[in-house]
């Protein structure tokens, strides 16, 4: 979790022509990059020499992956690491590529998300923001603009504001609190994920083919596991329901 701006000194310095080639992106489309502050500015060794390290190839990468697999436009990408509302639906996998993006950015940016930000859409942020966090499912980042939440922090508080919108409520018991049981149901399939994938892949496979095979998994397994928790809500609902017995 984003928690403080990383340090930006440059790493495996190279200009322009080998950032081309380390990235497979011409040019133009990295100055356009540049100038819509979606990458940090190169480092200057004079009037027309440009510098560049590893945090601008990164950077580049994160782009092309949020365009080709979420279908995210440039103006899309900077909104939501301005902190904006999304458009339309964002796969929770591309919040971790949003992520890095804000992580690559010039040291000045600080936090994405200002809790203040939120209250226009969403006016019990601030109070669903510290209510994720008193049970450990966000952190709150004190910032010169005031407390504020990583990018996938903000997303939590937007997705709990529309539950609100929905009708899942005070007047109904619903509250933040409640969502502490995702802690660790999350956690308890996490690790199982995690020790399955190893032991079968440790020692067998090279890291760039495992974090490949990961970086197409994750995002599939959130739709097979969504998939399988609805099925088993309705489920649940209809087997409640057609008993008499009180609802434990």
């Amino acid at each position: 979790m984003l928690l403080s701006a990383p340090s930006h000194a440059l790493e495996n310095i190279m200009k322009m022509r080998e950032l081309e080639e380390r990235t497979g992106t011409h040019r133009e489309v990295i100055r356009i990059y540049i100038r819509n502050g979606l990458i940090p500015q190169p480092e200057r060794a004079g009037r027309t020499v440009a510098i560049y390290g590893e945090q601008h190839v990164q950077a580049i990468i994160a782009i092309k992956k949020l365009q080709k697999e979420s279908r995210l436009t440039l103006a899309q990408i900077k909104q939501l690491i301005d902190g904006g509302p999304a458009e339309a639906r964002v796969d929770a996998s591309a919040f971790d590529r949003l992520e890095q993006l804000v992580a690559h950015r010039t040291k000045g940016d600080g936090p994405s998300v200002t809790i203040s930000s939120l209250l226009d859409s969403y006016p019990d942020a601030e109070r669903d923001a510290r209510s994720l966090a008193k049970i450990g499912i966000l952190d709150i980042i004190d910032s010169g603009q005031g407390a504020a939440l990583s990018i996938s922090d903000a997303q939590l508080v937007r997705i709990w504001g529309e539950m609100r919108r929905a009708g899942f409520d005070g007047g109904l018991d619903y509250t933040p609190e409640i969502l502490g049981f995702y802690i660790d149901a999350a956690d308890f399939v996490g690790r199982w994920e995690a020790r399955t994938f190893l032991e079968r892949t440790d020692g067998r496979i090279d890291v760039d083919r495992a974090a490949n095979m990961v970086e197409h998994a994750l995002p599939l397994m959130l739709d097979f596991f969504g998939l399988l928790r609805q099925r088993a809500f309705f489920r649940h609902v209809g087997e409640i329901r057609s008993t008499d017995r009180p609802i434990p």
